[in-house]
C-alpha cells in the first residue's frame, strides 16, 4: 500500500467524488463552449466571409493576409530573439555582480534591479521609443522594443540566477576553494552551470514571457504580429477571427518552447545520472 508523507491517500469515496466533480466540470465547460458557439453563429461570426481569408487557400485574401501576418511574426521573433539574448547575458552579469559586490556599492546594484523590476514593461518600452530620441539616441522601433523588454526582463533573470546560485549547497563552493580555484572560477565553472540547470524551468518561463510581451510593440507602432493583425482587421472586418488566429499561433510557439524546456531538463537529468553512475561504481569497487 503506497501513500504520501504529506497527505493521506484518497479513499474510494474521495475518488468517486473527484470523478463526479470532474464530470460536472467538463459538462459545464462544454455547455459554456456550446453557448459561445451559438452566440457566434447568431451574430454571423461563423460565416465563410469571416473565416475564408484565414482558412481557404483559394480565397483571394488568403495569400496577402498570411504574407502580412508572416512578416509580423518574423518581426516578433526577431525582437524576441534579441531581447532574450540580451536579457540572459545582462541578467547573468547583474546576478554575478550582486553576488560579488562589496558592501559599499551593492546598494547601487540592488537599487537598479529593484527600480527596473518595479517599473511596468510598457513604460520602459515607451521610454525607449520616446525619451531616447529626445536625448539624441535615435533608435529604430524594433530596438526601442528590444531595449524596453531587455531592461525589464534582465533584472527578473538576474534574480532567478541569483536565487539558483544562493540555493546551492555551501559544500560546492568550499570544495572548489579547497582545490585552489579562485572566486571567479568557482562562480563561472562550478556554481553558475549548476544554477542554470536548477533554474531552467523558471528561465524558460521568463523567456516565454519575453516572447508574449513583444505584442506590446503595438503601442509604439512596431510592425510586429499583433500590429499586423490589426491592419488585417481594418481591411477585412473580422476582428474575432484574426485575434483567435493570433492567439493560436502564440499558443503553439509558447507550447513548443515549453516542450523544449522539458526535454532539455530531462536530457540534463539523464546526463547527471550517467555521470554519477561511474563514480558510484568506483566508490563501491565494482
Amino acid at each position: 500500500m503506497t501513500g504520501s508523507v504529506l497527505y493521506e491517500a484518497p479513499g474510494p469515496r474521495a475518488r468517486r467524488r473527484a470523478r463526479h466533480a470532474s464530470v460536472v466540470t467538463a459538462l459545464l465547460l462544454l455547455g459554456v463552449l456550446g453557448w459561445v458557439i451559438h452566440c457566434f453563429a447568431a451574430e454571423g461570426e461563423l460565416t465563410y466571409e469571416k473565416w475564408g481569408a484565414l482558412i481557404d487557400p483559394t480565397n483571394e485574401n488568403f495569400g496577402p493576409l498570411w504574407t502580412l501576418l508572416g512578416g509580423g511574426l518574423a518581426n516578433t521573433l526577431l525582437a524576441a530573439g534579441w531581447a532574450i539574448l540580451l536579457s540572459l547575458v545582462i541578467g547573468t552579469v547583474l546576478a554575478l555582480t550582486r553576488i560579488t559586490a562589496a558592501a559599499w556599492y551593492r546598494w547601487a546594484v540592488v537599487g537598479v534591479i529593484e527600480l527596473l523590476r518595479g517599473t511596468p514593461v510598457v513604460v520602459l518600452i515607451f521610454f525607449s521609443a520616446q525619451a531616447l530620441p529626445a536625448l539624441g539616441l535615435n533608435v529604430s522601433l524594433m530596438w526601442a522594443l528590444v531595449i524596453g523588454l531587455t531592461a525589464y526582463n534582465c533584472v527578473i533573470i538576474a534574480e532567478i540566477v541569483r536565487a539558483g546560485v544562493t540555493a546551492l549547497p555551501v559544500g560546492q563552493s568550499e570544495a572548489a576553494y579547497a582545490v585552489g580555484m579562485r572566486r571567479h572560477q568557482v562562480l563561472l565553472h562550478v556554481l553558475l552551470p549548476q544554477a542554470f540547470r536548477a533554474m531552467l524551468p523558471a528561465l524558460i518561463s521568463q523567456l516565454v514571457v519575453v516572447l508574449k510581451d513583444t505584442s506590446l510593440g503595438v503601442t509604439i507602432s512596431y510592425a510586429e504580429f499583433v500590429q499586423r493583425g490589426e491592419i488585417a482587421i481594418e481591411n477585412l472586418d473580422n476582428q474575432i477571427q484574426v485575434y483567435l488566429a493570433l492567439g493560436v499561433v502564440f499558443i503553439l510557439i509558447n507550447y513548443t518552447l515549453s516542450r523544449i524546456a522539458v526535454h532539455t531538463e530531462r536530457a540534463l537529468s539523464r546526463g547527471r545520472s550517467a555521470a554519477g553512475e561511474p563514480e558510484s561504481a568506483a566508490a563501491t569497487g565494482d
